[in-house]
Formats: structure tokens, C-alpha cells, sequence
């Protein structure tokens, strides 16, 4: 048993990692807004902003351009980056505590390309589905991550009889071969504006992006979260194993399935509003859990906002580095997260061994 000493102390760690990751929220959002190829002070800021949603103003001398640069350009591509971001590491610390290895995320598993898959053939064929409307591009890619997440799982199955992190990869990254020889060959049936739109679109970005994009991805964020939130408990269970969490009274298939439903939500609307941008569902979770332990009650929030943070710092810089020109924001995660899961890798390998 813990002593009070204990309990009282970890309970204020809690709190104050949950202090820390909403003011590393509040504040790089406010440094998006900040900073860019023109430098708007923050008194000009705030009041846009709350002259926008409270229809509170005290200054009097904005000029209607800075207004537009704020409220139309940067506020909600600093959302949506903020949106994309908090999905991508919430649905990696649920992949991870579902599979009980750091190694999983969307993008190392397969779904993130199954999703673009998906993504592509709708802005390809300008299909919409009657009923849908504008929400049929992430319902697409979402169930074509779900397919892609089960035809993984599938392979692996066939393949072998255990779930090994490292089986997982790699029928991960034959499906994602197949799929992107598939994506290569839809491009390559249209014409040269298309194509380089969608090339530019699969490197991951958040830019050229409006209200519309935020509006798309906001409500399949909420029921994606609320799916996970609410199965925490099934994750922890998880965590001692499939029979152990099923003796102690969980309902291992139903929770899996509900786990695997929320992740793919959250994947596909991220990936449909904003491209394949890797390996933030990788690093942010396994350095959270790191810091707060393995209890997902903390992992998974603490993911959301760490991760929404993440990646407004990745925009940031992906649109300053190279100033006046922009970066995809998927070279800036790939540049930070591949070496982070090369070490990984070679990590589990060797704790494997001993």
C-alpha cells in the first residue's frame, strides 16, 4: 500500500503536469498567433480575438488586415494544428496501451495510410456521398483506416501466432506499401495541378486551411476522445495482459473494439483535414508516459494536450525555417520523430534480449 506521504505527493505531480501542459498549450498558441512573416504584439491579438467571440474591444485602430491575418489565416490554422495534433497522440497512447508496446502509433501500423487512401480517392474523384456532404472526406478516411487497421491485424494473424510489436510493423509496413503503390497510381491517372496538390497534401500540412477544416475535424475529435476517456480502465487492464484483464471482469473484445473505433476516428479526421504527418502518436505518449506513468486516467489527456502543443511548434517552425517559403509540417515530425523511434527500436531490442 502506498503511504499518505506517497498518494499526496503523486497526486500533486498530477496536478502540476496538468498545470504545465495547458500552459504549454495557451502558450504556443499564442506564439503561433504571434509569430510569422509579420509580427502582430499581443495586446492586437487578444482583442481580436475577444472582440470575435465575447464582443469585448478596446482598441479602437486595428487595421482590417491584421484583423484578417489573426481571425482568417492564423487563429484557425493554429487550432487545427492544435486539433490534429491533440488526435494523433491521443490515438497513439491508445495503440500503444492496446498493443502494450512504446513502438505503436497510426502511422507506424498502417492506419495513417489507409486513411490517405482513402483521403486521395475522395479529392481525386470529387466524390461526395449523398447524406454527407462535406463530412463524406473523413468518414471516407476513416473507414479506410479501420479496413487498413484489420486487414494489419489480419496479416498478422496469418502470419503469426502472437501479437509481437515487431510482426505489427512489419504487416504495417507491407499494407502500407500496397497502399501507397495504389495512391502513386490514382495520382498518376490525373493531371499535373492535381497531381502535385495531392503529393503536396500527403506531406502533412496545416496551411491554406480555414474555419471549415477546424469545423470538420471538431466533432469526430469529441466522440474519438469520449470513446477513449470513458475506456481508460479497459487500458489499464490491458496493460497486465488479455487473460489476466479478462479474469479480473473486462470485456476484452468489446474494449479492444471500442479502443480500436475511437483511435481510428481520431486518425482519419486528423489525416483527411490535414495529410499523413508521422510519428507524433509515437513520441509525445511514450514521453508523457515516462513522466506520469502507465495510468491511461492521465496518459491519454496528458497525450491530447502535449501532443496539440507539439504540433503547433512544428507548424511554427515548418513556416519560419525557410521564411518566406513554408515547410511541410510532416518534415518537421519525421526530422524529430524518426530518430526518437530509431532509439526506441534498438531500446525494446535490447530489453528484449536481456
Amino acid at each position: 500500500m502506498l503511504s499518505s506521504f506517497t498518494r499526496k505527493y503523486l497526486a500533486n505531480k498530477v496536478v502540476w503536469l496538468y498545470i504545465f501542459a495547458g500552459g504549454l498549450v495557451l502558450g504556443t498558441t499564442l506564439l503561433g498567433l504571434l509569430e510569422s512573416s509579420v509580427t502582430i504584439p499581443i495586446p492586437t491579438i487578444l482583442h481580436i480575438v475577444s472582440e470575435k467571440i465575447f464582443g469585448i474591444a478596446w482598441l479602437s485602430d486595428v487595421p482590417k488586415n491584421v484583423e484578417m491575418i489573426i481571425w482568417n489565416i492564423r487563429l484557425p490554422r493554429v487550432l487545427l494544428a492544435l486539433c490534429v495534433g491533440a488526435s494523433l497522440a491521443l490515438a497513439g497512447a491508445a495503440f500503444q496501451g492496446l498493443l502494450r508496446n512504446p513502438l505503436a502509433d497510426p502511422y507506424t501500423i498502417g492506419v495513417s495510410s489507409g486513411a490517405a487512401l482513402g483521403a486521395v480517392f475522395v479529392i481525386f474523384f470529387q466524390l461526395t456521398i449523398i447524406g454527407l456532404g462535406s463530412y463524406t472526406l473523413p468518414v471516407v478516411a476513416i473507414v479506410s483506416g479501420l479496413i487498413t487497421l484489420f486487414a494489419v491485424f489480419g496479416l498478422v494473424r496469418l502470419s503469426s501466432r502472437s501479437l509481437a510489436i515487431e510482426t505489427i510493423i512489419l504487416a504495417g509496413i507491407i499494407i502500407s506499401a500496397f497502399i501507397g503503390a495504389l495512391t502513386s497510381l490514382i495520382i498518376s491517372l490525373g493531371d499535373q495541378d492535381s497531381m502535385t496538390q495531392i503529393i503536396y497534401w500527403l506531406y502533412g500540412s496545416v496551411a491554406m486551411r480555414g474555419w471549415s477544416h477546424v469545423q470538420l475535424i471538431i466533432p469526430f475529435m469529441i466522440v474519438g476522445s469520449f470513446i477513449l476517456f470513458i475506456h481508460y480502465r479497459e487500458l489499464n487492464a490491458l496493460a497486465l495482459g488479455e487473460e489476466a484483464a479478462d479474469h479480473i471482469g473486462v470485456n476484452v473484445k468489446r474494449g479492444k473494439l471500442f479502443i480500436l473505433i475511437g483511435a481510428s476516428l481520431l486518425t482519419g479526421a486528423a489525416v483527411a483535414v490535414s495529410g499523413t504527418i508521422g510519428f507524433v502518436g509515437l513520441v509525445i505518449p511514450h514521453l508523457v508516459r515516462l513522466v506520469t506513468g502507465p495510468n491511461h486516467k492521465h496518459v491519454l489527456p496528458l497525450s491530447m494536450l502535449v501532443g496539440g502543443a507539439f504540433l503547433i511548434l512544428a507548424d511554427l517552425l515548418s513556416r519560419t525555417i525557410v521564411a518566406p517559403s513554408e515547410l511541410p509540417i510532416g518534415v518537421i515530425t519525421g526530422l524529430i520523430g524518426a530518430p526518437i523511434f530509431a532509439i526506441l527500436l534498438v531500446k525494446e531490442r535490447i530489453s528484449g534480449r536481456g
